[in-house]
């Protein structure tokens, strides 16, 4: 243990002695060592983990030892065994105790289009800084769809599209991508001019690719990933969920367990659906969408 040391009348005024304890037990670093690591989306997107907290844990651990750790409110973690942190993590995460998955953090730098990081900024709980294009010209990268992608608008889902659309439909729609893209040389050529880049981007489509930093804790994320990665989420954002995931689920192993055994792959009964499980009738409610909802759990625990 090293210490600075104050003394006399100065003491007083001085900075606090700040002891330096040493690991009670070697060290390894979660990314391995690792900068950066990167997975591509898309045509020109990618999902890259720059930073991790903790970074670094006891060896023979993963960063799910910080959750442990907090919910014991202990730094003793030498006696406790590796099936005993997995109880308690799981435990933690079926009975929804959310603040010992707050400790730890990831900090992933990303790539992607407009109107996915728009629909992403909703998730209000992580911080996030982004490119300025006050400050700086947007690169000329665009995302387009292959032509196979192009989504017909769902008839049960007013915010989202399922099935592909005609090839002539979707051929026109690249021919509509084409002309938004072809604005990019009229903003530089007036940004030369002296346009303010603040209102010159005000041109540029939604397809424009943006980047950000984004720093989150693990409970948020997970709620972020539970939204994201479901089925019903636009596809464009699942690719980068998934991503996201897989850079984060080999250095929290035992939550990303836990969170797919009891959030990602589990289901949430409402009381009237508890009840028609009970009585074997139908769902007491003439609201079709609850009953449509309660017909998709009913096929999924094989009810039907």
């Amino acid at each position: 243990m090293t210490s600075i040391q104050t003394n006399g009348h100065a003491a007083a005024h001085a900075a606090p002695t700040i002891k330096i304890v040493p690991p009670e037990a070697p060290l390894r670093d979660v990314m391995n060592g690792a900068g950066r690591m990167e997975i591509p989306c898309l045509d020109h997107g990618f999902v890259a983990l720059v930073d991790c907290m903790p970074r670094l844990v006891p060896e023979g651990k993963t960063a799910d030892f910080a959750i442990v750790q907090s919910a014991r409110v202990s730094y003793g973690e030498g006696t406790k065994q590796v099936s005993e942190d997995r109880g308690l993590v799981r435990y933690l995460m079926r009975h929804r105790h959310s603040t010992p998955f707050e400790m730890v953090e990831f900090k992933f730098h990303i790539a992607m289009p407009i109107f996915i990081a728009r629909q992403w900024i909703r998730h209000r709980t992580a911080n996030v800084n982004e490119y300025s294009a006050r400050y700086s010209i947007v690169p000329d990268r665009f995302y387009r769809p292959d032509l196979e992608s192009v989504r017909k608008q769902s008839k049960s889902n007013r915010q989202g599209g399922d099935e592909p659309i005609d090839v002539g439909t979707a051929e026109e729609f690249m021919k509509l991508l084409d002309n938004a893209e072809h604005l990019y040389k009229d903003y530089l050529s007036l940004t030369e001019k002296g346009v303010a880049r603040e209102l010159a981007r005000a041109a540029l489509p939604v397809s424009v690719y943006t980047e950000w930093y984004w720093k989150c804790d693990l409970h948020n994320i997970f709620h972020f990933l539970s939204l994201r990665m479901d089925p019903h989420a636009q596809w464009e954002i699942q690719v980068f969920a998934k991503a996201m995931y897989e850079l984060l689920k080999p250095i929290v192993p035992v939550s990303a367990e836990a969170f797919e055994d009891y959030r990602l792959e589990s289901m949430h009964l409402t009381r009237l659906e508890i009840e028609a499980v009970r009585s074997g009738k139908p769902l007491a409610t003439d609201n079709k969408r609850e009953q449509a909802e309660w017909e998709a759990k009913r096929e999924r625990l094989g009810l039907k």
